[in-house]
């Protein structure tokens, strides 16, 4: 017989299905369990609720896992969690098809609050946002051997969410890059050059959408990261590709990409350019420099729900620039993936932008992230990625 587990009672009556619960709702336990651990959840009247990571430290005190009172929460059911969220990638997605690159666990998403897992062909890449997820690390590696033998594994978790979930974690296994092939296209995935997993899975199908549109075209990528559009571009016979970055690693990253695909792209190479895409932007509309297909994709613009207005001021500068150096007719792609800023805020945006721009946007598709990022009906804060695709008229 395992031991009992620690019981953690709710203050208030209790009937939804979001697997957060945050500190506030919760009674304090006499006896407290460590960051992470695994608990059995009662409500106000004693009656069973669920079992679930508690954290006495962090704002979200219960993270919920399991709601059936028979269905013990152990490596057992680890290993059947992420089998079923393999077998949906495999069987269902069928995703192998495509690409040696996607997302096998996609937090709540898949059923374990708080753990992102990554694949680059053999390597793994493991995040934890959760201290429960770290805490069950162990376990969580071995039932990721049982899907994927013979793997590698990357792991981390970034300072604010250890500072947040109150605990220590430091990877400090130097890991050798993985070659991934999307749609045929193949980049290097380089998770301990400090760039969030190495490689961004989460826009396969964005990417593979755009480049479809570029054939013969000049096209410039924005905040272009390792190169994933520009090198899409390019592989699928755009003319002219310029991608820029304020980073001088992730350029580097980005010709490695383009190498690795020269065979596809031929003398088509893109031109990677170091600079901040502002002052960027206003020298070459001030040039009359102008693009028959644009990207902007930034990196995420806060985590901090009072920031949300300020970024949602820098989308609309950036994207109000970005839009001056698309031709008439051009098309434009625009992305956030700030989870705070929803949808609606984000076309609201757009259209302020294009207001401030003097130019008229056609919406042509709004979408997100690939199926293989799949969120919770009533966890819409798994819902990150916002892409939206549309014509520039004047």
């Amino acid at each position: 017989m395992s031991e009992p587990l620690p019981v953690v009672r709710l203050k208030n009556a209790w009937n939804s299905t979001h697997p957060w619960i945050f500190q506030r709702l919760v009674e304090k336990p006499a006896q407290r369990p460590k960051p992470g651990s695994i608990v059995e959840v009662v409500g106000v009247d004693g009656a069973f609720v669920g079992r679930g990571f508690y954290n006495g430290h962090s704002r979200i005190a219960l993270r919920m896992l399991e709601r059936d009172p028979d269905v013990a929460v152990d490596a057992a059911w680890f290993v059947r969690k992420i089998g079923e969220a393999v077998r949906l990638r495999r069987e269902i997605l069928k995703l192998d098809a495509v690409s040696n690159a996607w997302r096998v666990v996609h937090s709540e998403g898949d059923g374990i609050s708080g753990l992102v897992v990554d694949r680059y062909d053999d390597l793994l890449v493991v995040e934890f946002f959760s201290a429960g997820a770290w805490r069950h690390r162990s376990i969580i590696f071995d039932a990721l051997r049982e899907h994927f033998p013979g793997c590698r594994f990357h792991s981390f978790a970034d300072e604010h969410v250890q500072k947040q979930e109150s605990f220590d974690y430091k990877d400090t296994q130097g890991t050798e890059p993985a070659i991934v092939t999307e749609h045929g296209i193949r980049f290097r995935a380089d998770p301990a050059g400090a760039h969030k997993t190495g490689f961004f899975a989460d826009q396969r199908e964005n990417r593979e959408w755009f480049s479809r549109q570029v054939e013969g075209k000049r096209v410039l990528d924005l905040c272009c990261n390792t190169g994933g559009f520009a090198v899409y571009a390019a592989a699928r016979g755009a003319a002219e590709v310029v991608g820029i970055d304020i980073d001088p690693a992730v350029i580097e990253l980005a010709k490695q990409n383009a190498h690795l695909n020269s065979a596809l792209i031929g003398s088509r190479k893109p031109r990677f350019v170091q600079a901040d895409i502002f002052p960027w932007l206003r020298d070459a509309a001030l040039n009359g420099e102008r693009f028959d297909a644009v990207i902007l994709d930034p990196a995420k613009m806060t985590r901090d729900r009072e920031q949300v207005i300020n970024a949602l001021k820098k989308y609309l500068d950036m994207n109000k620039l970005a839009l001056g150096v698309v031709k008439p007719g051009g098309l434009f792609a625009t992305f956030s993936c700030t989870g705070l800023v929803s949808e609606e805020q984000f076309l609201d945006m757009l259209r302020r932008a294009a207001f401030y721009a003097g130019r008229t946007v056609q919406v042509l598709k709004v979408a997100g992230a690939g199926p293989d990022h799949p969120w919770l009906a009533q966890v819409p804060e798994s819902r990150y990625l916002k892409a939206v695709f549309c014509r520039v008229l004047d």
